[in-house]
Protein backbone atom coordinates (compact mmCIF):
# COMPACT_ATOMS: atom_id res chain seq x y z
CA UNK A 1 0.00 0.00 0.00
CA UNK A 2 0.91 3.88 -0.52
CA UNK A 3 2.08 5.60 2.90
CA UNK A 4 1.62 9.46 2.93
CA UNK A 5 4.97 11.52 3.66
CA UNK A 6 3.36 13.16 6.48
CA UNK A 7 2.16 9.52 8.27
CA UNK A 8 6.19 8.79 8.01
CA UNK A 9 7.15 12.61 9.14
CA UNK A 10 4.52 11.91 12.53
CA UNK A 11 5.94 8.66 13.26
CA UNK A 12 10.29 9.65 12.96
CA UNK A 13 9.07 12.91 15.50
CA UNK A 14 7.12 10.19 17.68
CA UNK A 15 10.28 7.88 17.70
CA UNK A 16 13.16 9.15 16.28
CA UNK A 17 13.74 5.91 14.14
CA UNK A 18 15.12 6.27 10.78
CA UNK A 19 12.75 7.20 7.52
CA UNK A 20 12.83 3.97 6.11
CA UNK A 21 12.18 1.91 9.49
CA UNK A 22 9.51 4.37 9.96
CA UNK A 23 8.08 3.58 6.45
CA UNK A 24 8.46 0.00 6.74
CA UNK A 25 6.71 0.13 10.08
CA UNK A 26 3.97 1.65 8.70
CA UNK A 27 3.45 -0.71 5.71
CA UNK A 28 3.49 -3.29 7.81
CA UNK A 29 1.04 -2.07 9.77
CA UNK A 30 -1.45 -0.80 6.77
CA UNK A 31 -0.67 2.64 7.64
CA UNK A 32 -1.98 2.03 11.95
CA UNK A 33 0.01 4.77 13.52
CA UNK A 34 -0.07 2.74 16.91
CA UNK A 35 0.61 -0.54 15.26
CA UNK A 36 3.54 1.07 13.61
CA UNK A 37 5.08 2.11 17.02
CA UNK A 38 4.34 -1.48 18.55
CA UNK A 39 6.14 -2.37 15.28
CA UNK A 40 9.44 -0.45 15.92
CA UNK A 41 9.39 -1.08 19.56
CA UNK A 42 9.71 -4.79 19.15
CA UNK A 43 12.51 -4.59 17.08
CA UNK A 44 14.34 -2.50 19.34
CA UNK A 45 13.77 -4.88 21.74
CA UNK A 46 15.28 -7.56 19.64
CA UNK A 47 18.37 -5.35 18.96
CA UNK A 48 18.32 -4.60 22.57
CA UNK A 49 18.44 -8.29 23.76
CA UNK A 50 21.01 -8.60 20.83
CA UNK A 51 23.25 -6.37 22.04
CA UNK A 52 22.51 -6.69 25.54
CA UNK A 53 25.88 -8.97 25.96
CA UNK A 54 28.38 -6.47 24.72
CA UNK A 55 30.61 -4.71 27.34
CA UNK A 56 30.02 -1.18 28.49
CA UNK A 57 33.07 0.62 29.89
CA UNK A 58 31.99 4.07 28.68
CA UNK A 59 29.67 6.27 29.29
CA UNK A 60 28.18 9.57 31.50
CA UNK A 61 27.27 10.65 35.14
CA UNK A 62 23.32 11.87 35.38
CA UNK A 63 22.28 14.04 38.49
CA UNK A 64 19.00 15.53 39.37
CA UNK A 65 17.79 17.75 42.45
CA UNK A 66 14.44 18.62 43.29
CA UNK A 67 14.73 21.38 45.24
CA UNK A 68 11.57 21.99 46.51
CA UNK A 69 10.73 18.44 47.41
CA UNK A 70 14.53 17.87 48.65
CA UNK A 71 14.93 14.63 46.73
CA UNK A 72 18.02 14.07 44.51
CA UNK A 73 20.01 11.54 42.79
CA UNK A 74 23.07 10.69 41.44
CA UNK A 75 23.31 7.82 38.24
CA UNK A 76 26.09 6.08 36.51
CA UNK A 77 25.01 5.34 32.92
CA UNK A 78 26.77 3.20 30.41
CA UNK A 79 27.31 2.75 27.14
CA UNK A 80 29.97 1.11 24.79
CA UNK A 81 32.32 3.83 22.67
CA UNK A 82 33.26 7.32 23.89
CA UNK A 83 31.47 9.07 21.16
CA UNK A 84 27.96 7.71 22.30
CA UNK A 85 28.64 9.07 25.64
CA UNK A 86 28.54 12.49 24.68
CA UNK A 87 25.55 11.46 22.03
CA UNK A 88 22.36 14.18 22.75
CA UNK A 89 20.13 11.05 23.09
CA UNK A 90 22.34 9.41 25.10
CA UNK A 91 22.62 12.46 27.10
CA UNK A 92 18.80 12.69 27.42
CA UNK A 93 18.52 9.12 28.63
CA UNK A 94 20.67 9.62 31.46
CA UNK A 95 18.83 12.47 32.76
CA UNK A 96 15.42 10.60 32.03
CA UNK A 97 16.48 7.80 34.28
CA UNK A 98 18.45 10.08 37.21
CA UNK A 99 15.00 11.96 37.17
CA UNK A 100 13.51 8.43 37.42
CA UNK A 101 15.61 7.42 40.22
CA UNK A 102 15.03 10.50 42.16
CA UNK A 103 10.88 10.52 41.77
CA UNK A 104 10.40 6.72 41.73
CA UNK A 105 12.47 5.67 44.53
CA UNK A 106 13.43 2.48 42.98
CA UNK A 107 15.32 0.13 44.85
CA UNK A 108 17.80 -1.50 42.50
CA UNK A 109 19.04 -1.15 39.11
CA UNK A 110 17.07 -4.04 38.10
CA UNK A 111 13.72 -2.54 39.96
CA UNK A 112 14.50 0.64 37.68
CA UNK A 113 14.72 -1.02 34.61
CA UNK A 114 11.09 -2.52 35.55
CA UNK A 115 9.61 0.51 36.54
CA UNK A 116 7.38 2.44 34.02
CA UNK A 117 8.75 4.91 32.98
CA UNK A 118 7.86 8.36 34.47
CA UNK A 119 7.07 10.66 31.05
CA UNK A 120 4.98 7.69 29.44
CA UNK A 121 3.60 4.87 31.87
CA UNK A 122 2.30 3.03 28.54
CA UNK A 123 6.54 1.87 28.35
CA UNK A 124 8.61 0.72 31.00
CA UNK A 125 12.37 1.92 31.74
CA UNK A 126 13.74 -1.14 30.01
CA UNK A 127 11.50 -0.09 26.96
CA UNK A 128 12.81 3.91 27.26
CA UNK A 129 16.87 2.01 26.94
CA UNK A 130 15.26 -0.02 24.35
CA UNK A 131 14.29 3.01 21.94
CA UNK A 132 17.80 4.84 21.98
CA UNK A 133 19.51 1.26 21.57
CA UNK A 134 17.65 0.95 18.24
CA UNK A 135 18.47 4.13 16.89
CA UNK A 136 22.18 4.03 17.78
CA UNK A 137 22.80 -0.01 17.94
CA UNK A 138 25.29 -0.02 20.66
CA UNK A 139 24.56 -1.73 24.16
CA UNK A 140 23.75 1.18 27.15
CA UNK A 141 22.21 0.21 30.69
CA UNK A 142 22.09 2.17 34.16
CA UNK A 143 25.45 0.56 35.87
CA UNK A 144 24.50 1.99 39.54
CA UNK A 145 22.86 5.18 41.47
CA UNK A 146 22.36 6.57 44.89
CA UNK A 147 19.12 8.48 46.05
CA UNK A 148 19.31 10.94 49.14
CA UNK A 149 17.11 13.81 50.52
CA UNK A 150 17.51 16.74 52.21
CA UNK A 151 19.87 19.60 51.58
CA UNK A 152 21.31 18.87 48.52
CA UNK A 153 24.17 20.18 46.03
CA UNK A 154 25.51 18.86 42.90
CA UNK A 155 28.37 18.93 40.00
CA UNK A 156 29.00 17.10 36.83
CA UNK A 157 32.18 17.50 34.82
CA UNK A 158 31.97 19.46 31.72
CA UNK A 159 32.26 15.88 29.47
CA UNK A 160 30.17 13.69 31.96
CA UNK A 161 32.89 11.72 33.49
CA UNK A 162 32.65 12.49 36.99
CA UNK A 163 29.83 13.84 39.05
CA UNK A 164 29.34 14.32 42.70
CA UNK A 165 25.80 14.35 45.05
CA UNK A 166 26.51 16.29 48.19
CA UNK A 167 24.14 16.35 51.39
CA UNK A 168 24.21 18.79 54.08
CA UNK A 169 22.20 19.47 57.39
CA UNK A 170 20.99 22.81 58.45
CA UNK A 171 17.98 25.66 57.92
CA UNK A 172 19.24 26.32 54.17
CA UNK A 173 22.11 26.50 51.94
CA UNK A 174 23.26 28.37 49.22
CA UNK A 175 23.04 26.17 45.64
CA UNK A 176 26.43 27.99 44.41
CA UNK A 177 27.99 27.19 47.83
CA UNK A 178 27.01 23.30 47.38
CA UNK A 179 27.78 23.58 43.85
CA UNK A 180 31.26 25.19 44.68
CA UNK A 181 31.87 22.06 47.47
CA UNK A 182 30.76 19.18 44.66
CA UNK A 183 33.15 20.20 42.54
CA UNK A 184 36.02 20.56 44.82
CA UNK A 185 35.00 16.93 45.95
CA UNK A 186 35.51 16.03 42.08
CA UNK A 187 38.72 17.80 42.13
CA UNK A 188 40.43 16.41 45.47
CA UNK A 189 38.83 13.03 45.54
CA UNK A 190 38.76 12.91 49.33
CA UNK A 191 38.52 9.26 50.67
CA UNK A 192 36.42 10.61 53.65
CA UNK A 193 33.71 13.29 54.94
CA UNK A 194 35.41 13.27 58.25
CA UNK A 195 37.86 11.38 60.15
CA UNK A 196 35.34 8.59 61.86
CA UNK A 197 34.58 7.94 58.79
CA UNK A 198 38.14 7.26 56.70
CA UNK A 199 38.26 2.93 56.09
CA UNK A 200 39.83 1.52 59.44
CA UNK A 201 42.16 -0.63 57.39
CA UNK A 202 43.35 2.27 54.83
CA UNK A 203 43.59 4.30 58.77
CA UNK A 204 45.51 1.43 59.89
CA UNK A 205 48.04 1.20 56.84
CA UNK A 206 48.93 5.16 56.70
CA UNK A 207 49.88 4.90 60.31
CA UNK A 208 51.95 1.96 60.04
CA UNK A 209 53.65 3.50 57.12
CA UNK A 210 54.02 6.94 59.13
CA UNK A 211 55.28 5.22 62.24
CA UNK A 212 57.94 2.92 59.95
CA UNK A 213 59.01 6.22 58.26
CA UNK A 214 59.22 8.15 61.89
CA UNK A 215 61.13 5.08 63.14
CA UNK A 216 63.92 5.16 60.96
CA UNK A 217 64.89 8.55 61.76
CA UNK A 218 66.64 6.63 65.36
CA UNK A 219 65.10 9.23 67.35
CA UNK A 220 63.87 8.52 70.89
CA UNK A 221 60.06 6.90 71.06
CA UNK A 222 58.42 9.96 72.53
CA UNK A 223 59.79 12.31 69.48
CA UNK A 224 58.50 9.21 67.26
CA UNK A 225 54.91 9.46 67.92
CA UNK A 226 55.04 13.23 67.51
CA UNK A 227 56.49 13.00 63.94
CA UNK A 228 53.74 9.95 63.55
CA UNK A 229 50.92 12.70 64.83
CA UNK A 230 52.22 15.27 62.27
CA UNK A 231 51.93 12.92 59.23
CA UNK A 232 48.65 11.90 60.48
CA UNK A 233 47.73 15.68 60.53
CA UNK A 234 48.69 16.09 57.16
CA UNK A 235 47.30 12.67 55.37
CA UNK A 236 44.12 13.96 57.01
CA UNK A 237 44.29 17.37 55.17
CA UNK A 238 45.16 15.44 52.20
CA UNK A 239 42.03 13.20 52.07
CA UNK A 240 39.25 14.02 54.65
CA UNK A 241 36.90 16.56 53.37
CA UNK A 242 36.44 18.74 55.78
CA UNK A 243 40.23 19.29 56.88
CA UNK A 244 41.24 19.86 52.98
CA UNK A 245 41.93 23.48 51.60
CA UNK A 246 39.10 24.57 49.65
CA UNK A 247 40.07 24.66 46.04
CA UNK A 248 38.86 27.93 45.59
CA UNK A 249 40.55 29.75 48.25
CA UNK A 250 43.08 27.92 50.30
CA UNK A 251 43.61 29.78 53.37
CA UNK A 252 39.99 28.26 54.54
CA UNK A 253 39.23 23.97 54.73
CA UNK A 254 35.91 22.66 53.42
CA UNK A 255 34.71 22.09 56.70
CA UNK A 256 35.49 25.99 57.80
CA UNK A 257 33.46 26.97 54.69
CA UNK A 258 30.18 24.80 55.44
CA UNK A 259 30.51 26.39 58.92
CA UNK A 260 30.98 30.03 58.20
CA UNK A 261 27.06 29.13 56.26
CA UNK A 262 25.89 27.40 59.37
CA UNK A 263 25.58 23.97 57.63
CA UNK A 264 27.11 20.52 58.09
CA UNK A 265 28.31 18.17 56.03
CA UNK A 266 26.07 14.60 55.84
CA UNK A 267 27.56 12.95 52.94
CA UNK A 268 28.85 12.69 49.38
CA UNK A 269 28.36 10.83 47.03
CA UNK A 270 31.46 10.78 43.99
CA UNK A 271 31.06 8.84 41.07
CA UNK A 272 33.22 8.34 38.11
CA UNK A 273 32.73 6.53 34.85
CA UNK A 274 34.41 3.18 35.15
CA UNK A 275 35.32 2.72 38.64
CA UNK A 276 35.52 -0.47 39.99
CA UNK A 277 32.43 -0.96 42.48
Amino acid sequence: MSIAANDVKTLRERTNAPFMDCKAALTDAGGDMEKAIEILRKKNASIQAKKGEREIAEGRIGVFIDPAKKIGAILEMRCESAPVAKNDMFIKLTDDLVRQVALKEPASVEALIAQPFIDDAKKTVHDRIGDVIGLIRENMKPHRFIRLTGLLGAYIHHDGSVGVLLQVEGDKAEAQLLRDVCMHVTAKNPAAGRREEVDAAMLEKEKEIARAQAAATGKPANIVEKIVEGKMKTWFAENVLVEQPFVKDDSKTVGDLLKSANVKLVRFVRYKVGELT
